[in-house]
């Protein structure tokens, strides 16, 4: 009756949780941290941080109050963030989030009440397509010969 049952063929990972090995840092209300975090997959923030970092995802919590160097994939600022910033997917500001400082994003979202000042560019890694799509004249050409003439 409460004997484990040894059949793993139906069980599913659970979504919720980290996968094994995952790397999760956790800066709690009322920590003050000054330094470099290294191969942190994820990074929340709802204390004080000067820190320089590159992540996969970053969180500032409304608590939150981070300065510094940092360079992820996707950030999510609820509280304060002043300082360099370089998101390669999304930037999000929540309603009370305010951003300052250098910053380049890929995607930008800014909710009503969010804040953002300072250096903004929009990143460059993606190439618009050309909307001229008229045919080659010579159907030999190669595609790189192609590009080259269009540049």
């Amino acid at each position: 009756m409460f004997d484990k049952k040894d059949d793993n063929s139906n069980s599913t990972p659970d979504v919720f949780r980290p996968a094994k090995g995952s790397a999760k840092v956790v800066i709690g209300h009322g920590v003050v941290i000054n330094g470099e975090i290294k191969k942190a997959d994820e990074v929340q923030i709802d204390g004080e941080a000067d820190v320089t970092m590159k992540t996969d995802n970053l969180v500032v919590g409304a608590t939150g109050d981070c300065k510094g160097d940092i360079e992820t994939h996707n950030a999510d600022i609820w509280g304060a963030f002043d300082g360099d910033i370089k998101a390669s997917g999304t930037l999000t500001i929540q309603e009370q989030g305010k951003v300052s400082g250098k910053i380049e994003y890929q995607n930008l979202q800014i909710k009503l009440g969010g804040q953002i000042s300072g250096d903004i560019k929009l990143s460059d890694k993606i190439q618009s397509i050309k909307k001229d799509t008229k045919p080659s004249e010579d159907n030999n050409i190669s595609l790189q010969e192609s590009i080259k003439k269009d540049q």
